[in-house]
């Protein structure tokens, strides 16, 4: 596995150094996607949840006793100190666990080491306590570029997720915008998770889309 980084890490550089001659190497090199909407027919909306620091057993409740499908993209550090929150909601819920990095970093202003300890090693330590290597990557702050996704794609990640609408209250709550088949939204374990899901699950009924588990959509729209 490490040497299969270290060619990632070799040709993230050399990337780096190239400019747009690195970026069609990146590009030919197979990259995950980055997917901020899934292309569906269907009526279904895709509900993220991020971070994991604010443990709030009304939100677990919420979406255990209404089966809310979910992707967790936790930091393992968010989920040490409460390991029974979230395994409670994937063995009791239909939540899944993705990757979110180890300390929440930009990944652009790393360099190939730093990348890999940040992507490769989240996978790893979620992968020790839910029995489930992650498969999608959510770059923190939605920052990413091709030398974060040659990254990605050594640590075993099919997809990057970003999202399409942000429901998240920070300091004021945001406006609700009118969702779409095939959004994602994007959630975090705050003290006001409870009310901004009760926002987006309000609004996917308003607009007549239920929530979906994202992995099985991603698969159907040949994304991963």
């Amino acid at each position: 596995m490490w040497r299969t980084r270290a060619l990632v890490g070799l040709l993230a550089s050399l990337a780096l150094g190239l400019g747009a001659a690195g970026q069609a190497t990146a590009a030919r090199a197979g990259l995950p996607p980055v997917v901020s909407q899934v292309p569906t027919s269907e009526k279904v909306v895709f509900l993220t949840i991020d971070d994991g620091w604010y443990h709030d057993p009304e939100v677990a409740r919420t979406l255990t006793d209404k089966r809310v499908p979910v992707s967790l993209f936790l930091l393992p550090g968010a989920t040490s100190y409460d390991t029974g929150y979230f395994t409670g909601l994937v063995d009791e819920g239909r939540a899944t666990v993705e990757n979110h990095t180890v300390n929440h970093p930009d990944l652009t202003t790393l360099d190939a080491a730093g990348k890999d300890a940040e992507v490769c090693g989240a996978g790893e330590q979620l992968q020790s306590v839910f029995g489930r290597t992650p498969k999608l990557l959510r770059p923190p702050y939605g920052t990413y570029d091709d030398n974060v996704r040659l990254a990605a794609k050594a640590c075993g990640v099919k997809a990057l997720v970003t999202w399409t609408h942000d429901f998240t209250t920070w300091g004021e709550t945001p406006a609700t915008p009118r969702l779409a088949a095939g959004d994602i939204v994007l959630l975090h374990f705050t003290p006001t998770l409870g009310a901004d899901l009760k926002r987006a699950l309000d609004a996917a009924k308003a607009a007549g889309l239920k929530p979906a588990p994202l992995m099985p959509h991603l698969k159907a729209a040949g994304l991963v």
